[in-house]
């Protein structure tokens, strides 16, 4: 009989990276505290200095299904970025602003929903604190694109360098109170109706 299709949501540590394989030393999803079967793999990528939410899954058709349907699907942040962020800035972001992308080209981001939030958000502790004379604005992004680091070059491109990046969720699956390194295993059902696929 065959070993049942399995799927995960991970909280990604900072200082970690999306795999399980590597030929650098680095922190590897392997060094996660949990018995992972055999075939689990990330589905898409946070860079390692980005953390939340990751989905894994022993399911090969998952990647396919949500990054190459026709379906856009909806992917927030929390961006804890330098300086006071202003709501012309949040109106640029919202609009889309050019980044740079491979071979020295320049790409439009989408539209996108961007809140300024009023207060900090209840977030684990960073691994690496900022200074508490630092002025810094919390903003939460909503898009449906994310190519070439594009959040972190979003605010990068109106001088609002990226300090944190943390992704809260994926269409309809939340982070919620899984704390950085906590796993946890759903259904088929639950995994397939909270990404409308």
């Amino acid at each position: 009989m065959e070993n049942p299709l399995r799927y995960f949501l991970l909280h990604k540590p900072y200082d970690m990276v999306s795999q399980f394989v590597s030929t650098h030393k680095v922190r590897l999803l392997g060094d996660i505290d949990f018995d992972f079967p055999e075939g689990t793999h990330a589905i898409g990528r946070l860079d390692k200095d980005s953390e939340g939410l990751l989905l894994l899954t022993t399911d090969k058709r998952i990647t396919r299904l949500l990054f190459q349907g026709k379906q856009p699907h909806t992917r927030t942040y929390l961006v804890q970025v330098k300086r006071i962020v202003s709501e012309e800035t949040v109106q640029l972001l919202s609009n889309g602003v050019a980044i740079s992308a491979p071979f020295d080209q320049q790409v439009m981001t989408q539209p996108c929903v961007v809140r300024l939030l009023k207060e900090s958000p209840e977030v684990s502790e960073p691994l690496v604190p900022l200074h508490p004379k630092v002025l810094n604005s919390w903003l939460e992004i909503s898009l449906t694109e994310g190519k070439f680091h594009q959040v972190r070059k979003m605010v990068g491109v109106v001088k609002h360098p990226c300090v944190r990046l943390i992704r809260t969720s994926i269409e309809d699956i939340h982070l919620g109170n899984l704390k950085p390194g906590g796993v946890r295993e759903v259904s088929q059902e639950y995994f397939f109706s909270h990404l409308h696929l």
